[in-house]
């Protein structure tokens, strides 16, 4: 039998990228930690943490945090039937991309938050990477592009997300004066989110462009769209978040018309217990158009 104490040893330590800070979380000393995670080591007759360069789980140890994170879930269906037991507040570890967030996201689950007193940790990934952070047990659910399920989990269509190329009107007319062409492209600088961010590049080759161009990185969506309105570069950004930007005139589109929707498919653990299902419930009301 697992001891659910060196799981929790584990899965503090990869939330808290260190032992030092996951033994301040658990009131441990260092040392203490590491001999748990020793002890589950010498347990499975494998390690479950590669500590160099960077600390994380192993595939075993990953396979460790999944399992442990659905044990989390459905011992609290089991308090809501055993009253008696200690009944903590219910954290979830959820993987989503930084535009839901600042648009749709905090308006689905308030409720469901605060009748439920959940706590969410929300990791901000790109909605094509996501899935990753479930596969490695990192979370207990995601927010992805990808609609085909992992093994052991669920996905549920949430529906889509519609960008438009945009920039500041003087940034448009410097740099596309007669719209899109591969030597604009070339030459203008674009707004990227960060290194797994696909979305220029799907715009790029929706225009039938495919060669390098210039741009900055930008890992905030409310920066992203500050750095466009003050002519910095132009970029993909979400209907939701710009709408009263474009109808005031402050961000252009710098090829009219054009778009890219970018679907959101809700992945979680068959076996998370009935508050993932709750929540689940609650998201499939959600109308993305």
């Amino acid at each position: 039998m697992l001891d659910y104490k060196l799981l929790h040893a584990l899965a503090t330590v990869v939330e808290c990228g260190g032992f030092e800070r996951a033994g301040d979380v658990l009131g441990l000393s260092q040392s203490a930690v590491s001999q748990r995670l020793k002890a589950l080591e010498v347990r499975l007759g494998q390690p479950v943490l590669i500590r160099h360069p960077h600390l994380a789980p192993t595939p075993a140890g990953q396979r460790l945090l999944t399992h442990y994170q659905q044990v989390q879930l459905l011992e609290r269906d089991l308090r809501g039937s055993l009253p008696t037991l200690d009944d903590p507040a219910p954290r979830l570890r959820i993987a989503i991309n930084a535009d839901s967030v600042v648009t749709w996201w905090a308006e689905a689950i308030a409720d469901i938050c605060q009748t439920e007193g959940l706590l969410l940790d929300l990791v901000i990934e790109d909605q094509d990477v996501g899935l990753k952070r479930l596969r490695d047990g990192d979370v207990a659910a995601c927010l992805c592009a990808t609609p085909q399920p992992i093994a052991g989990a669920r996905s549920l269509a949430l529906g889509e997300m519609h960008y438009h190329p945009l920039a500041s009107p003087a940034y448009a007319a410097r740099h596309f004066p007669d719209g899109p062409s591969d030597e604009a492209f070339q030459e203008a600088p674009a707004i990227v989110f960060g290194p797994h961010d696909q979305l220029q590049h799907q715009f790029l080759a929706q225009c039938g462009y495919h060669g390098r161009f210039p741009y900055h990185l930008c890992p905030s969506s409310e920066g992203f769209i500050r750095l466009a309105a003050a002519g910095i570069g132009y970029g993909m950004m979400p209907e939701l978040q710009t709408h009263a930007l474009i109808e005031s005139g402050q961000l252009v589109s710098i090829a009219p018309g054009q778009t890219l929707s970018v679907p959101l498919h809700w992945h979680y653990w068959r076996h998370s217990g009935n508050l993932v299902q709750r929540l689940t419930d609650r998201l499939s009301q959600v109308a993305l158009t």
